[in-house]
């Protein structure tokens, strides 16, 4: 590469450019990953880091699992530049994984955005920033999908203490909303005065209490003033039960629920998981919303035709586990096209469901089993601890959002760091971004 440099700009690529790496599958990798998630892994890897390289965000990726690995295998990663598309950068590249013996392990294509710019050998805080991979890659990849996004106009609930208010300026100052503060003026300005923010000359609807500021908020949703809203220091019931209001709300024929759109080190790509924080215990028909949901919120953010897991206890239909039940109807109802715009798998067990290799072992044959961009859960309690031990115990990250109501609704929680928080409107950006367009179902 010209002038020692470590990625390859978008000017510089040329549509046959090739590079090859080989790895082989250790027992770190085997204890991180699982031989099933290694290859893909290893793709995502060497676009990042050899073709473009660092600086490179993908976008999508189309890949069939072809063969298996083994603790030992090495497997060498191939990628040629098959296209180029000046809008956004874009480079699509074949990529091809192969075992030493020549058998092929996976095959596709991938959809990236080309670094703009060389990064030189020294330029090694650039490089450690967009190539890092493990934590907060996904989400990272989430807030440039918003960059050229126009800003959503949002309405922030009750926002009376200096990290609720925080947020939701950092979201403004990144160029992601147009703020409107709905609550007590007083207790806004002195949570902004306690965190040293100046709120110059933003929008204030002072109402007495956050009962009010949730109900003028949601009006001004209803009347079309915003695009959106961020919960402030409130309940998350309080907020709802506006939204759910029969009479001054924002339902829609849809049913409302929740998706975190989980960053997990070892998985090359966001993984939905819904519904961990709103549907109790969600009827068939709820599912039913809870899927499309999930699905469009996942076309918002590239994923042509998401590969949805519907979970249960076990692959096996079973009539004494409802949840196995309502997973094989769920299916029946896609291919009807009661469900639509996603490819549904279940009953499947969360190892199936996550890992090709426990699949193959169980011997199932299905596009969605071991490579999924969704996972549906059987209810909240299930959802809500999946969720948090992929927090607490692997090391991800999660941005949440509500949909299902006319708008969506960001839900931060207090524990969020920054990048969660602005994920978390990047989100609900890219899904405002869906509906100007026109292409939202609601």
């Amino acid at each position: 590469m010209a002038n020692g440099a470590q990625n390859r700009p978008y000017s510089q690529i040329s549509i046959g450019d090739r590079a090859e790496t080989t790895s082989r599958l250790n027992h770190e990798d085997m204890r991180i990953l699982g031989e099933g998630l290694w290859p893909g892994t290893m793709l995502i890897n060497a676009v990042c880091t050899e073709l473009p390289g660092p600086g490179t965000v993908p976008l999508a990726q189309e890949l069939v699992y072809e063969g298996s690995i083994g603790l030992g295998d090495t497997v060498t990663v191939t990628l040629e530049v098959i296209d180029k598309q000046d809008d956004g950068r874009r480079v699509i590249l074949d990529a091809r994984a192969t075992r030493e013996d020549g058998e092929p392990v996976i095959s596709g294509r991938i959809t990236v955005s080309a670094p703009a710019e060389e990064i030189a050998n020294g330029d090694t805080d650039s490089m450690v920033a967009s190539t890092s991979g493990g934590r907060r890659r996904q989400l990272r990849r989430l807030l440039r999908m918003a960059d050229n996004v126009e800003p959503m106009s949002a309405a922030v609930v009750h926002p009376v203490d200096a990290l609720s208010l925080h947020g939701a300026i950092q979201a403004a100052e990144h160029g992601l909303m147009q703020l409107t503060l709905v609550g007590p003026e007083y207790k806004i300005r002195a949570a902004a005065d306690e965190a040293g923010i100046n709120l110059g000359d933003l929008p204030i609807i002072d109402v007495e209490h956050s009962h009010e500021a949730a109900e003028a908020a949601v009006d001004l949703a209803r009347r079309g003033e915003v695009e959106g809203l961020m919960k402030g220091s409130l309940h998350t019931d309080e907020l709802m039960g506006a939204v759910v209001n029969r009479q001054k709300g924002l339902r829609t024929e849809r049913r409302i629920s929740h998706v975190y759109a989980m960053d997990v080190p070892s998985y090359p790509r966001p993984l939905l998981i819904s519904d961990a924080a709103i549907n109790i215990s969600p009827s068939l028909a709820q599912k039913r919303d809870i899927c499309q949901n999930a699905i469009e919120l996942a076309h918002a953010l590239g994923v042509e035709q998401p590969r949805v897991a519907i979970l249960s206890a076990t692959e096996s239909v079973n009539p004494d586990i409802p949840s196995t039940l309502d997973a094989a109807a769920l299916c029946k109802m896609a291919d009807r096209g009661q469900i639509f715009g996603g490819l549904l798998d279940g009953p499947l067990a969360f190892d199936n469901a996550i890992s090709e290799s426990a699949a193959r072992t169980k011997r199932i044959t299905s596009q969605v089993a071991g490579n999924p961009d969704i996972l549906i859960a059987p209810d909240l309690e299930s959802g809500n601890m999946m969720a948090k031990q992929l927090y607490y115990l692997a090391d991800a990250e999660a941005a949440g959002i509500v949909l299902g109501a006319r708008v969506p609704i960001v839900l931060t929680s207090r524990a969020d760091d920054v990048i969660a928080r602005l994920a978390s409107c990047a989100i609900a950006v890219l899904v405002a971004e869906r509906k100007r367009r026109g292409l939202a179902h609601l």
